[in-house]
């Protein structure tokens, strides 16, 4: 656990979330700023800063990914969802530990917006 870290906290249970699914290595939990209807993070137990350090992790990327599936079954996104990793400050990443979104329930529309 990195002490400043805000997601490393949580796991720890210093700083309260609305958990949605818990595993042995995964936690996820409800976003205090959704962008949907269901918007969950799910996040390892485990710090890895992004995404490239997760995919050298290979059993915590599968966790990740399983426990996100399971989070959209849960939610009930029979009609779809999304998997969203932000990395980086020009992917949008806001916190470095990392994070999978999972987006649903409604219609999300384009991927990205044209700018």
């Amino acid at each position: 656990m990195e002490n400043s870290c805000l997601f490393c906290r949580i796991v720890a249970g210093e700083i309260p979330a609305t958990i949605v699914h818990r595993t042995e290595s995964t936690v996820a939990f409800r976003d205090i700023d959704p962008k949907a209807p269901t918007h969950v993070l799910v996040i390892p137990v485990t710090h890895h800063a992004n995404v490239t350090e997760l995919a050298a992790d290979p059993a915590a990327a599968a966790d990740v990914l399983a426990a996100a599936a399971k989070v959209a079954e849960l939610e009930g996104l029979d009609e779809g969802f999304r998997v969203i990793f932000n990395t980086g400050a020009h992917g949008g990443q806001e916190v470095f530990h990392v994070h999978a979104h999972v987006v649903g329930g409604a219609p999300l529309g384009p991927m990205l917006s044209r700018q």
